[in-house]
């Protein structure tokens, strides 16, 4: 029975951890001028997991707050929960943690380097968020957001890792309008993609509402998808 019990565990913990390692491993692998040290990725992947903490925080304030404007679970609710409850607190912690690890660092020497940062980060919350859920819910979770949340986030930390890498080649040539112009896109875009997300998800009933949660998917996994390999290509040295 303990034998059992054991190897339940470790099949629910392997499929909440897989898809964030494969993923992290195809955008670590197009990383073609100067590859990243194991150790620096782990810690990345560990701030990834500290973000977590500081999102559930920053989204029970919000919840607290939000419940006395707006009756819980209307429409309005909904997106001002998922776009600036949620999104904000989830992608602000992880591009907070992410600049405070890596913008001084002297890893930090090409552009495609923050595509590899911001992900890792974003698998480190996949990761932790997941474990959760699976333990919580079981293998049919596990699956479902291996298909979905997790990749998710891998996209969203495609989408904060382009354009922080702008940010900081522009930090470099001292173009401070540009510079800035990058770091707001790191955090809005970012926003906007996990904001929709989850308030498609939320509102995804019936066939045809599947049928766009889907599609958004679909355009958001293939579009980072191609984004990973533009950087890769036009990667250059800071």
């Amino acid at each position: 029975m303990l034998g059992f019990l054991l190897s339940a565990r470790t099949i629910l913990t392997l499929s909440a951890i897989i898809p964030a390692i494969m993923l992290l491993l195809h955008v670590l692998r197009k990383d073609r001028l100067d590859k990243e040290s194991p150790l620096f990725i782990l810690s990345l992947v560990g701030w990834g997991i500290l973000s977590t903490f500081a999102a559930m925080i920053l989204e029970k304030i919000g919840s607290f707050i939000l419940a006395f404007f707006f009756p819980y679970r209307t429409l309005i609710y909904n997106a001002i929960f998922y776009y600036v409850v949620v999104a904000m607190s989830e992608e602000g912690s992880k591009y907070y943690l992410l600049r405070r690890r890596t913008w001084n660092s002297s890893e930090f020497n090409c552009q495609y380097d923050a595509v590899v940062y911001a992900v890792a980060v974003s698998m480190g919350f996949a990761l932790w968020e997941n474990l959760m859920y699976v333990f919580s819910y079981g293998l049919s979770t596990a699956l479902l957001r291996a298909l979905t949340a997790v990749p998710g986030h891998a996209s969203f930390g495609v989408m904060m890792g382009v354009w922080y890498g702008m940010e900081r080649r522009y930090a470099y040539w001292g173009n401070e309008i540009k510079k800035k112009f990058s770091s707001v896109m790191a955090f809005v875009l970012p926003v906007l993609m996990h904001g929709t997300y989850d308030f498609l998800c939320s509102i995804s009933y019936g066939w045809k509402g599947n049928l766009v949660f889907i599609a958004f998917i679909i355009i958001l996994f293939s579009l980072s998808w191609n984004m990973v390999d533009r950087a890769s290509r036009k990667d250059q040295y800071l």
